[in-house]
């Protein structure tokens, strides 16, 4: 006994499929279902013959598009489980892939649906006294049953399923009936517009899907994918405008619209119709519910849904029997709410989601112009792009509430898998995309001047030693959050590779921020030499710093260092930022700042600037202050900070401080302030600038304008 269920399980394992089992006949028998039998007759009778040949070629215009898109991409990549959301995940990432993946589950979970209502009706047709409700969930059982147990049973009933619906097709076509008289080219489109029209025609042609969801199973999906879907759109195109023709000739377009078995009354055998109903729809379900599950299961293999372990588990001969029994959970709730018309046009809108975000993926990589993608199989970019902009722009004209209803869900599934912080063993496209942009618009931004007008600080900060560094992380956040940039190096002659692992670990910290940061080490014995190499370089390029950031120490023998460090800045056209840090009171409460200000100083620009970006980030008040040489000068002084902060827009709340007598002195006169902010001149005052923090009782920065920055502006 035991030896003959071994037997009976092993005549069930799935083998391996080829390109005319494994993707031509499903995709075949998926496009040629219930839409075929009970709603093509409709459409003629809405649309008239030339308006049903529009409506079919439009459909198969974005389908062939796809199809041709996705024979593309599966010769460039190994595509895993799950099709076009493999195709999708690979290319643009996981977040992407799941975000249109989710919504593809649905579109695939609801077609099994329409196909069961199909079926339903069919079978009522045959026996009217079968209760409606019990054969549909009769039906489905007997459907997730199959599915359940063993994929390979639907494999090998296809081809007699196959036969079936080629038998009633020739059925119709060999109809008793006379030619009509009068053709009705254009249809009145009474029950629906030619966008509602369209809507519920398109699901016909989604099928090309069902062998790309099996690619798991495929022996050679890069073959078998692009030949398969190829050549059954183009062979259901031929049979669904042969059909059309001859419902138009043979039918009228009141019984077209009002009766859904005209292509059974008016068949030569009209049972063989029926059968060809009930074979083509319990096929299309079955199938889909093979596909669906698979979905399902690649989603939950890379987490990006919830209960993913559930999910994501298998049998022992690769079956996916948890999300078989959810989907089945899916479609028997879909029965119990929908009409054949009203799902058809759901179905319709999460199909072009995913037929627009598998077009646009190819156009993008097409556009990319890498030498990473070489498909064997290559299309002129028109295709993708002519899939993509279709499926957008049909969603639209279908139904822009639902259209832009769908987008948002598409959008805030993104973000919620974004915040997850997903991983696969794979790269993705997106580095190298908006690298790509960045490249593109740098070389746009090289043919004008670099302007003042969009200043953010990017700072270059060189670092003589990460393990003693004297710098503030979080200084030099508040003064580059939200859009600054910083580039970090330090020197070295000899270990390399473990100072850039210390360098990374000081930086680390900034890039946590979500700051755009980079970090090198210069292969250099005199750290001089190589930071002046540094600024030379960085100067030739698009996104270069605009303000060396250094910290002083209380070593003077390092001053000459600096002072070289900052004239050489100067000579580069970049601004300075020497910050003295006070060893007791940092940045006390992170509140108010000083900047002290020199009439008919033209160094103030750089100073205000960086003022502006820490009182927006400590959310704190500004104070500015300046001397007055003896009391008759005093108002003029004031008139002078008032009209400096209404020319550069500083915050109503900022506050104007004269103080009378010698500078030195009235620095301790000033109002009390978690930062001071000085001016520098050409030679650096190291004496003062060490003294002022005890002067201030405060951390004190040093400013001096490279003179291409405004705070006018």
């Amino acid at each position: 006994m035991s030896e003959l269920l071994r037997k009976i399980k092993s005549s069930f394992r799935l083998t391996k499929l080829g390109t005319f089992g494994g993707v031509f006949v499903p995709d075949v028998l998926t496009i040629l279902g219930v839409i075929m039998y009970l709603r093509l007759g409709w459409v003629v009778g809405n649309a008239g013959l030339l308006g049903a040949i529009i409506i079919i070629s439009l459909a198969k215009i974005i389908t062939l598009s796809t199809g041709l898109s996705m024979a593309s991409i599966t010769t460039n990549i190994k595509i895993g489980a799950g099709g076009a959301y493999s195709i999708i995940s690979k290319s643009l990432g996981l977040e992407a892939g799941g975000s249109v993946g989710l919504p593809f589950y649905i579109s695939q979970t609801l077609s099994a649906s329409l196909y069961i209502i199909g079926f339903t009706e069919g079978w009522v047709r045959i026996f009217p006294h079968h209760p409606y409700f019990v054969v549909a969930v009769t039906a489905w059982l007997v459907l997730l049953v199959i599915s359940y147990v063993s994929t390979v049973f639907a494999i090998r009933i296809q081809y007699i399923i196959l036969a079936i619906i080629g038998l009633s097709i020739l059925s119709f076509l060999l109809t008793p009936n006379q030619p009509r008289n009068e053709i009705i080219l254009f249809g009145n489109f009474e029950d629906a517009s030619f966008w509602g029209v369209f809507a519920v025609f398109f699901p016909a042609v989604t099928g090309i899907m069902a062998g790309a969801n099996l690619s798991g199973d495929l022996k050679d999906p890069r073959k078998s994918i692009p030949l398969g879907t190829l050549s059954a759109i183009g062979v259901t195109y031929v049979i669904y405008i042969g059909l059309a023709i001859a419902a138009a000739f043979y039918i009228s377009p009141g019984e077209l619209r009002t009766n859904e078995m005209a292509l059974v009354d008016n068949a030569l055998y009209g049972q063989l119709v029926l059968a060809g109903i009930l074979a083509a729809t319990f096929s299309s379900a079955l199938g889909t519910m093979i596909g669906a599950p698979r979905i399902l299961q690649a989603l939950a293999e890379q987490r990006t849904i919830p209960f993913h372990k559930i999910f994501a588990q298998k049998t022992v001969h690769n079956e996916p029997r948890n999300a078989i029994v959810v989907t089945g959970g899916i479609i028997i709730t879909a029965l119990l709410l929908g009409n054949l018309n009203a799902l058809a046009s759901l179905i319709t809108m999460f199909f072009l989601i995913t037929y627009g975000m598998l077009n646009l993926v190819v156009f993008i990589q097409q556009s990319m112009k890498i030498i990473s993608f070489r498909p064997t199989f290559k299309i002129p970019r028109i295709v993708p792009f002519t899939g993509a902009f279709g499926s957008f722009g049909i969603m639209f004209l279908i139904d822009p509430v639902f259209s832009v209803f769908a987008l948002i869900i598409v959008v805030a599934i993104y973000v919620w898998l974004t915040k997850k912080g997903l991983s696969a063993e794979w790269g993705d496209l997106r580095g190298g995309m908006f690298l790509l942009l960045a490249e593109q618009a740098s070389r746009i931004a090289a043919k004008f001047p670099r302007h003042n007008v969009a200043w953010k600080p990017d700072l270059l900060i060189p670092i003589e030693n990460p393990k003693l560094w004297a710098g503030s992380l979080l200084f030099i956040r508040d003064i580059t959050y939200p859009n600054g940039s910083i580039f970090a190096f330090t020197v070295k002659d000899h270990d390399v590779n473990e100072t850039k692992k210390e360098l990374d670990e000081v930086i680390k910290p900034l890039i946590d921020e979500k700051l755009l940061v980079s970090g090198t080490v210069i292969e250099d014995n005199d750290f001089i030499h190589g930071a002046k190499l540094v600024i030379q370089t960085l100067q030739g390029m698009v996104f270069r710093p605009n303000a060396l950031f250094l910290t002083l120490g209380n070593n003077s023998g390092k001053d000459q260092m600096i002072q070289n460090l900052v004239t050489h800045a100067q000579n580069n056209n970049l601004g300075v930022l020497i910050l003295k840090h006070h060893p007791r009171m940092a940045f006390g409460l992170q509140k108010d700042i000083n900047l002290w200000l020199r009439d008919k100083s033209p160094n103030w620009h750089l100073a205000i600037l960086i003022t502006l970006q820490l009182q927006l980030n400590w959310e704190g008040k500004i104070n500015l202050v300046t001397v007055a040489e003896d009391r008759k000068s005093v108002k003029k002084m004031f008139n002078f900070l008032q009209n400096l902060s209404e020319q550069t827009r500083l915050p109503s709340l900022t506050e104007f401080n004269v103080i009378t007598g010698e500078f030195r002195e009235s620095i301790s006169k000033a109002p009390r302030a978690d930062i001071n902010i000085f001016g520098l001149g050409e030679q650096l005052p190291f004496e003062f600038m060490r003294e002022s923090i005890e002067l201030t009782k405060s951390t004190c920065l040093f400013v001096r304008d490279s003179g291409l920055e405004s705070a006018m502006v």
